[in-house]
């Protein structure tokens, strides 16, 4: 029976991942709101006329780092003003009637286009449009009132994303780094697999997986990326450090990687299934290449540049390009000198990779969320 793919497995995990930050950040945000809303009722004056607006602020700036969440906050505040002011010289010049509500709107979409203003440029006409029509004969005080309101909020669930529970998502970092090891090393098995059998093989769902590689890859990355951006500002970073430098270069060599097995997955299945004729390889070739690949997924794997595995790997690449050679210079050994410097390529990679450095190796800090 075959194992169930690593990608499947990537997907799992990161999916899990998702699950637990999405039920602490609306965890965070229903905690927020609610003492906004009670710190928004005690604000005095004109304000006090608009206390609904102080939790949506507080759910507004709400994002998973706290860097993003600081910089979400602002952008909405910015966005806010834009619209207030946006807001005022149609009310002074039409007042308030449908040409009104077609500029505010208008011009509020127009100026939203503007870069820089992230999550604020939505924002924009929202104020503007309430401001408009829900300002009244007092549409100065209802933009302060507004205004403070939402500062109130964004300040609130800022001070609560900060002080309950920053995460810092190096978990995602570690297993989705693992994962993407993982996948890599059951699609090199499952390549050296096919080779072994009698063609065509009786399994072919390794041929399919290759847009999946890269798609993991692209979540890790983004996992790094988060994981990284979730240091700034956040009070536990002194007490979980890691070199997130180490995993960036860990995840570009993957990446490399992934490209390799990708372009040797496919011509591995234009040999077997699409241009057999133009891409035959050798039957005196198949074993050692099926040992090679099987050994080069052991490395892979393990992901250590001083390992036993990796030199291992190496000397069997080294025999199959010396039975290659031996070959001659004929067309059909073409597929297996490519697919063996594919391996070659893999190998010299995981070994520039560092000198053991493995930033998912048990005893690396994972207790992080």
């Amino acid at each position: 029976m075959l194992k169930k793919p690593s990608g499947a497995r990537l997907l799992n995990r990161v999916g899990g991942i998702l699950r637990h930050e999405r039920l602490l950040l609306a965890l965070k945000a229903s905690v927020a709101a609610s003492i906004a809303w009670v710190v928004a009722l005690q604000i005095p004056g004109v304000a006090s006329e608009y206390p609904y607006y102080a939790p949506l602020g507080a759910v507004a700036c709400m994002y998973p780092t706290i860097a993003g969440s600081a910089r979400q906050g602002i952008q909405t505040l910015a966005g806010l003003a834009i619209g207030l002011m946006l807001a005022f010289p149609v009310i002074f010049l039409t007042g308030r009637s449908i040409i009104s509500v077609a500029l505010v709107v208008g011009l509020g979409v127009l100026v939203a286009g503007l870069p820089r203003l992230g999550a604020g440029r939505e924002w924009i006409p929202i104020a503007a449009l309430f401001v408009l029509l829900l300002g009244g004969d007092d549409p100065d005080g209802y933009s302060y009132g507004y205004m403070v309101q939402m500062l109130v909020g964004v300040t609130v669930g800022l001070g609560v994303n900060m002080l309950i529970f920053p995460p810092l998502h190096l978990t995602g970092v570690v297993k989705g780094l693992d994962s993407l090891r993982s996948a890599l090393a059951l699609q090199l098995r499952d390549m050296a697999s096919a080779i072994r059998e009698e063609w065509p093989p009786r399994h072919e769902d390794w041929a399919g997986r290759q847009n999946q590689l890269t798609q993991f890859s692209r979540e890790v990355r983004t996992a790094v990326h988060l994981a990284d951006s979730s240091r700034h500002g956040n009070i536990r970073q002194r007490r979980h450090k890691r070199d997130l430098g180490v995993d960036f270069h860990s995840l570009h060599s993957m990446e490399r990687i992934t490209f390799y097995v990708e372009d040797m997955t496919e011509l591995l299945a234009s040999a077997i299934w699409h241009s057999p004729d133009s891409t035959p390889m050798p039957q005196s070739l198949g074993l050692p290449l099926a040992e090679a690949t099987a050994l080069a997924a052991d490395a892979v794997e393990a992901w250590d540049a001083k390992s036993e595995l990796l030199q291992q790997a190496e000397a069997a690449v080294e025999r199959l390009m010396t039975a290659v050679n031996r070959s001659g210079s004929d067309d059909r050994i073409g597929a297996t000198a490519s697919l063996c410097m594919g391996l070659r390529r893999i190998l010299l990679t995981v070994r520039g990779d560092g000198e053991g450095k493995n930033p998912t190796l048990p005893g690396s800090e994972t207790n992080d969320q």
